[in-house]
């Protein structure tokens, strides 16, 4: 029987939230798959004729030894996306490079060496920004700042950064996550921050709920893809891409190429949809 191996870290052995249904869907195509640690010593990973990083989010903490995982499972089995797009996309420098082909969210470079300058440069562009690691997931370390000497900015965690300015949209429309399956938009879901928040998680109040797909969300997402397949000579897999509403227009916020949350708890048909993607790569090799 065909084999898969989806990674995850230590905190979710079961991979994430309804994470059951995921091998559950594969084994509807004959595909035996499993929950593994992607840093388990014990996992015999060319043994795997497929591995997909799923719910690995301890990464943004571990990065060089993450991406040095992904290298070595890359040159031994088919790795979905690969170590060189999670290497590209693990740094969200990645947006700057982006917005020279696709409508983004503009942003802006912050490191240590600079940071007051930079800081100001961005609030005189933007008024309010906002402030978040370049390497980093969950929301976790995003700061809301007004000026130079706002005491959020206390908050911040390790550099380097990147500014963006605050898309109040995200307060009312709220934010889309599009789903895209070998370049194929499939599934959207809708995410509103809670009052008085930026952030869209669940953890910080924000709701979610799977909607009908938007056919001009679903172009911008798919365009968002195909632009990074061709400026990476990468064959994607899958990809969430976020949207907000700025400036008139749906503009990507983040391309997620590496461990995207399927939100299956919220949309199980994401289940269905990722074990077909799967299905299909595996009757290509």
């Amino acid at each position: 029987m065909t084999t898969v191996l989806l990674a995850t870290f230590d905190l979710m052995p079961g991979g994430e939230p309804e994470g059951a249904t995921l091998p559950e869907a594969l084994a509807t195509h004959g595909i035996d798959a499993r929950w593994v640690r992607w840093d388990d010593p014990a996992v015999d990973w060319a043994a795997a004729d497929l591995v997909a990083v799923r719910s690995t989010w301890d990464y943004h903490r571990r990065l060089p030894a993450f991406l040095d995982w992904a290298r070595r499972v890359d040159a031994e089995t088919l790795l979905l996306n690969g170590a060189a797009v999670f290497t590209w996309n693990a740094d969200k420098a990645y947006l700057v490079e982006l917005a020279d082909v696709v409508p983004t969210v503009p942003t802006m470079l912050l490191d240590d060496t600079a940071l007051a300058d930079g800081l100001t440069a961005a609030l005189a562009r933007w008024g309010s920004v906002i402030v978040k690691p370049r390497t980093g997931a969950g929301g976790v370390g995003v700061v809301v700042a007004e000026r130079v000497d706002d005491p959020r900015l206390e908050g911040l965690v390790a550099g380097p950064w990147i500014a963006q300015p605050l898309v109040e949209s995200v307060r009312t429309t709220g934010e889309s996550s599009v789903y895209v399956f070998d370049g194929v938009a499939l599934a959207q879901v809708d995410k509103v921050a809670a009052t008085g928040e930026v952030r869209v998680h669940e953890l910080y109040g924000g709701r979610s709920a799977p909607v009908a797909l938007d056919p001009e969300r679903a172009g911008a997402a798919a365009d968002a893809v195909r632009a990074v397949a061709a400026m990476r000579g990468a064959n994607l897999a899958y990809a969430r891409v976020d949207l907000m509403s700025w400036e008139g227009r749906w503009v990507v916020s983040e391309i997620e190429l590496i461990e995207p949350g399927l939100y299956l708890d919220v949309d199980p048909g994401n289940a269905t949809r990722f074990a077909a993607l799967v299905a299909g790569r595996l009757d290509r090799c």
